[in-house]
Order: C-alpha cells, then structure tokens, then sequence
C-alpha cells in the first residue's frame, strides 16, 4: 500500500503526461514556453485571483509574498506552531521575527483567539512591529479567514495564506488562495496538485505587486529584458515540464481527484466511527483537499505503538509534525517563544493514514480493520 499513490495516478494519466512532454522535448523550449503560460492563467482563473505568478518551489512562493510586501528586521510575523518548517523559516530568513501562535485542536489551523493574544503581547513590549500574519491550510482544510480577515483589517497587518497543503478547498464559493492579500501554494509531488519535482505559485490580485513578483522571480529584471536587471532577485522559475504536467494534473484535479478524494475520507469517517479516535472535522460550510487524513490518539505511547503496528502490516503513516516549530533548534531561545500547548499535544497524538485519490475502498477496510485490531 502506498501513503500517496503517484505511481497509480500516473499510469491513469499517463497517455495525456507523456505526450504533453513529448511536445516540450519536441518543441525544445524548456524555460519559459508557453506551457507555463497557460498554466497561470488555468490556475488564476480556477483560484479566482486577477494574477497566478509560478516560481521554483513552495517556499520560495513564500517568500516572496513576503519580500514583495517589505517583511523584514524589526518585523513580528504571526505563524501557526503546527506546520512545516517553511512557513517560519521563509519569516525569519528575511531577518523578520517569526511569532508562533497555537492552533484549533479540531482542525489543526491557527486559533484566532491566541492569535489576538499573540498580537496584544508583542505591541505591549513595543519591540517589534507586528506586520502580518500567515495561516495555513492545513491538511487540506482552509484556515478560518472569516475571523483572520477581520483580525488582519483591524490591526492594519499582512494576511498571507499559504496553500501549500489546501489547494482545491473551499469555504462557501470562495477557492483556497483567494483568501488574504496574497496567497501560495507548493507543487511538491505529494501535495493535492503535484508535479513530477518541485514547483510553486503566488496568487494576487494587486497589478504592481504581480509585476513585481515576475521581475524577483527572474533576478529582478527590468519588465521582459533579463539583461537590465533593476533590482535584486532570485532565480526561481516553474520550467515547462513541469507546466505541461500539471495543466494534464490541473485538469484531472478539477474533474474527478478532489470528488474522488473526497469520497475515500468518507469511507475512513464511517470505518473508523466506533474506533476511540477523534477523526477530522470539516466545518460547516467548509470544503477539504484533504492533503492527509489526520486522526488523534489518546497519546503519544499508543500513537507510536499503532504506527509500529501498522508499519508491520504494511501501512505507511506519517506524523505531521513531530516537533512544534517553537521547539526546532533554530528558533531555541527566541524572545516570543509561546509553548503553545494544543500544539504541543498534537505533536503527540497525530498520525495521518495512507489518503490519494486513487485509493479504493477495500484498501479504507484494510487499514480500518488493522486499527481496530489495536483497540480490541
């Protein structure tokens, strides 16, 4: 059993990837053709954003959001303490103070409450300028912009939504990374929209901040000339292979992965019903991706003894995240360090089961009936 099928989404869309990069190879124009184009205005269009501008990968989209609105030292950036390493790491590479704030125990997204905390305690001490905020999508599910939005409005910060994991969800008709004044997303192969190596993109709406973002993607050149540089930049360009299959990937996202995907979380929400396990919870109104599907544990012992179990059964899990962000190394010692305790909990408890769209029903029984046989 695969964690993430990409070798059966291949072979079902293998006739349309291998001719869309035949057609790359044949043409020959491997950086910039019109693939990637394309590519940009599908996903802009799909999103609901003015502009879609992809770059190299999901962290470098980060941090250019970032860049492009002048984060940087003396600045407080509010993060959720459950995420991947890149959503802190792309704050404080930009010499910005990153700010962890402890999540919703039921859907894993930054609290809105304990931000507000956090914001009050960094104005109080008057050391740094809180300037914005990143939530992110996690697992699948949208954070809850309805209260970050007006969180964001009300003290004047940033909202970035990093998409990374969200992509394809919803609340109510709005997209994931239409939320926010500027939104990204990640291309890594086991993302919900994955290509075949690493990728990324920025959404915005604002016309000087794309141009912007277009000119830093391409080591600051001056509009079309790469050769009068005006600023200084990086080289992170999306090539056309990878353009050219995620337009096949966009497509079969759009029309059968996010329904199907959907489908096997149902499957585990009733295979798992009489399990003592808290299962995922989709707010009313609110639609997942479902980057994994995450169950809680009573703790950290049967967390790690379950995971061994199944391992031996030949199921793979995983555990997003092992360590808080405010726990990394890197960040020891940092004078805003919050413990975050859901936070901390979590780490303790989580494990995400094998999830794609791909996956069948009988492989949901399969591992439904090797939990319960750790809770007989």
């Amino acid at each position: 059993m695969e964690f993430r099928d990409l070798k059966k989404q291949y072979q079902v869309l293998k006739p349309q990837i291998d001719a869309a990069v035949e057609a790359v190879c044949t043409n020959a124009t491997f950086i910039g053709g019109a693939p990637v184009k394309e590519l940009e205005r599908e996903m802009a269009e799909y999103v609901g954003r003015k502009h879609c501008i992809t770059c190299a990968n999901g962290t470098d989209a980060l941090l250019l959001a970032e860049k492009v609105y002048g984060i940087g030292p003396g600045d407080a950036v509010f993060v959720p303490d459950l995420t991947f390493f890149s959503t802190a790491e792309t704050v404080a590479s930009l010499g910005a103070m990153p700010v962890f704030v402890d999540v919703d125990k039921r859907t894993f997204n930054i609290d809105p409450a304990k931000l507000e905390e956090a914001i009050a305690r960094v104005t109080a001490t008057g050391e740094l300028t809180p300037r914005a905020i990143v939530a992110v999508d996690l697992f699948g599910l949208p954070a809850d912009y309805e209260k970050l939005e007006c969180i964001a409005q009300k003290y004047n910060l940033l909202l970035v939504e990093d998409g990374a994991q969200g992509f394809g969800g919803q609340i109510g008709n709005r997209r994931a990374c239409s939320f926010g004044d500027i939104a990204t997303t990640s291309f890594f192969p086991a993302k919900p929209l994955g290509c075949y190596g690493d990728g990324g993109a920025i959404f915005t709406d604002d016309d000087a901040i794309a141009e912007l973002l277009r000119s830093l993607c391409v080591h600051g050149k001056n509009g079309q000339d790469k050769y009068d540089n005006i600023r200084l930049g990086f080289n992170s360009r999306l090539d056309t292979v990878q353009a050219a299959i995620l337009k096949i990937k966009l497509k079969a996202f759009r029309e059968q992965e996010l329904d199907a995907v959907n489908q096997v979380a149902g499957w585990y929400n009733e295979a798992l019903s009489d399990l003592p396990l808290v299962l995922p919870m989709i707010p009313e109104g609110y639609y997942s991706s479902w980057a994994q599907y995450t169950v809680q544990l009573p703790d950290r012992e049967k967390r790690d003894a379950v995971q061994a179990a199944l391992k031996a059964q030949g199921i793979p899990t995983m555990i997003y995240y092992p360590k808080a962000m405010h726990q990394q190394g890197v960040f020891a010692g940092i004078p805003y360090e919050n413990t975050c305790p859901v936070t901390q909990e979590l780490c303790g408890t989580v494990l995400s089961l094998p999830m794609h769209p791909y996956m069948e029903q009988a492989d949901v029984l399969r591992v439904a009936e090797a939990l319960k046989r750790e809770f007989i």
